[in-house]
């Protein structure tokens, strides 16, 4: 199949001016629903001719959530052998799978999928009618991953924390404040993180990234009997409050990966809860090394626990994916590309080495 390139979308801007403030100006980080945006996200592998046969893993957005999240259609264009887009048995992941024989051209594709988001916000000050999960994610989401152990370390210090605390909204609470004044923010982890939960209490290690601390939330909220997930995604476009570290700088979002978290309470379904970006707020945010007490970070850190702004887009709830076609060991998360060729997979978070490029376009909504 020869490769045919197609021109993208452009209606809208990138990133339209009205939704940046003026420099210096800075807005309270106060994330409310207020009307859908929609966006494109392409991603494109070229890589060299192979010695060998070659499969390449793409993940597109496949989470609808009512009120923040709707995943729209996805296509590739591609010379590969085989392609099609495909789906997780476990948490419904979709991705695109293509393939090329030993003796196929230099592998080229390209992916397009959109998506629509919105900003979201909780009141938990005001708690509506009973909800109900339904077993079988009940089951999913407090289960232990590969490396979201619920038991051992994990559990002692989810019963340190939450204590003889009754009801999942203190719970949750609890465990996300002490996310917040335990863990730091490293420059040096790559990409995203492992969250490897248990190493790094183990270890007394609580620092990282994003994939590293949320799903140190993820892991103690399981622990404490309450349904957790992370969500795995990309930052689109910047943010409109002002916070230069939330959301992402350019169209080229290819080193833009976020992945948040959600809690299941009782009275309030679903809610929104991402520690790791409070601390990156305190890293990052100009003029940087911010205490908790900066207002910055008080904002974010009291939005951060029942809203985020939509200038993100999810891709999966997926864990420890087995990759099909794949002989190699599942993945911990599907947030990025993933190649192999002539069954070694190469490094993900190393997007040159592995020819991948992820760019955002918004579109009018």
């Amino acid at each position: 199949m020869q490769l045919t390139r197609r021109t993208l979308l452009t209606t809208g801007a990138a990133f339209p001016a009205a939704a940046l403030l003026p420099r210096g100006a800075r807005a309270a980080f106060r994330p409310r629903p207020e009307g859908w945006r929609r966006f494109e996200i392409v991603t494109e592998v070229a890589l060299p001719q192979a010695d060998g046969p070659v499969q390449v893993w793409v993940p597109v957005p496949s989470v609808t959530e009512e009120g923040w999240m709707q995943a729209g259609d996805a296509s590739f264009e591609t010379n590969a052998t085989r392609a099609e887009i495909k789906t997780d048995p476990v948490y419904g992941a979709r991705f695109v799978h293509a393939e090329w024989d030993a003796d196929a051209p230099a592998p080229q594709l390209t992916v397009t999928a959109t998506a629509q988001t919105q900003d979201r916000h909780i009141d938990l000050s005001e708690p509506g009618q009973p909800r109900s999960l339904p077993d079988e994610a009940r089951a999913l989401y407090t289960s232990a991953t590969d490396l979201i152990p619920t038991d051992g370390i994990v559990k002692d210090t989810a019963d340190d924390i939450v204590g003889w605390s009754r009801g999942d909204l203190t719970k949750a609470r609890k465990i996300y404040d002490w996310v917040v004044e335990n863990t730091e923010r490293n420059p040096e982890t790559r990409g995203c993180g492992l969250g490897d939960v248990a190493s790094m209490l183990a270890m007394g290690d609580l620092t990282g990234k994003c994939a590293d601390l949320n799903a140190l939330y993820v892991g103690l909220a399981r622990a404490a009997d309450l349904p957790a997930r992370d969500v795995y995604g990309v930052r689109v476009a910047p943010s409109r409050f002002g916070y230069k570290s939330l959301g992402a700088g350019s169209q080229d979002i290819t080193k833009a990966q976020h992945c948040r978290a959600e809690v299941f309470l009782e009275r309030f379904g679903w809610v929104a809860v991402d520690p790791a970006d409070v601390r990156k707020v305190m890293l990052e945010e100009p003029p940087k090394d911010l205490s908790l007490d900066d207002p910055k970070v008080a904002d974010a850190r009291a939005a951060l626990f029942g809203a985020w702004e939509g200038n993100w887009v999810a891709y999966n709830f997926a864990h420890d994916v087995a990759l099909p076609g794949s002989d190699g060991e599942p993945v911990e998360f599907l947030m990025y590309p993933i190649v192999e060729i002539d069954g070694v997979r190469q490094d993900h978070l190393d997007a040159e080495a592995s020819g991948y490029s992820i760019t955002a376009t918004e579109l009018e909504a």
